[in-house]
């Protein structure tokens, strides 16, 4: 069991019987009552949508679920098909089970299949992944002389992020795949 606080986004969590990803969850504080946590849930079994409101001393059940190594192979109309490293087996997993991950594979990408009751109900990427920047406005002269200035860059998954004025097109990009955001180039 959970504290309601301890909730966080992509988390499986066991509400009304049932198995319940978290698809986002906002933290309001109140005055002198006790803070809330709202979460939008989406049953994993129906697909339905939920949001549910808790308080911070509330108690939640984390779902058991197992983890796999799995590599993402490519996309098939809305599903995407990812390949067990151990036995080779061949598993489809519909867009809207990783929806949220998409901007982050690319062929060949090694994921986490989060399995619950024999079902894949997800993927955690790796934490950082190499992507290749596909659009991007040309850096500004002398903009670059502050650190902290950024131009919006595509990538070649269709994820976009800020990056640095000096980042160009055809540059390789790490991204954090937690926070969505720029980490630097990779080493040659």
């Amino acid at each position: 069991m959970l504290t309601a606080t301890q909730i966080r986004k992509g988390m499986v969590v066991i509400h009304d019987g049932e198995p319940h990803k978290v698809m986002d969850f906002r933290f309001t504080m109140q005055g002198r009552g006790s803070n809330t946590i709202s979460a939008k849930l989406r049953n994993i079994l129906s697909g339905n949508q939920t949001e549910i409101r808790y308080r911070s001393d509330d108690k939640v059940e984390k779902a058991f679920l197992s983890e796999e190594e799995f590599e993402f192979l490519y996309q098939d109309g809305e599903d995407f098909v990812f390949m067990n490293t151990e036995t080779y087996d061949q598993i489809p997993i519909n867009k809207s089970d990783v929806e949220d991950v998409i901007g982050y594979l690319r062929p060949n990408t090694p994921v986490k299949v989060q399995i619950y009751e024999g079902k894949p109900i997800g993927i955690t990427p790796p934490s950082t992944v190499q992507l290749e920047v596909t659009d991007t406005e040309p850096a500004i002269k002398g903009a670059t002389a502050s650190g902290n200035v950024t131009k919006p860059a595509t990538l070649e998954t269709g994820l976009t992020i800020q990056v640095p004025m000096f980042v160009e097109r055809g540059n390789t990009v790490i991204v954090n795949t937690q926070t969505g955001e720029y980490s630097g180039r990779p080493r040659d």
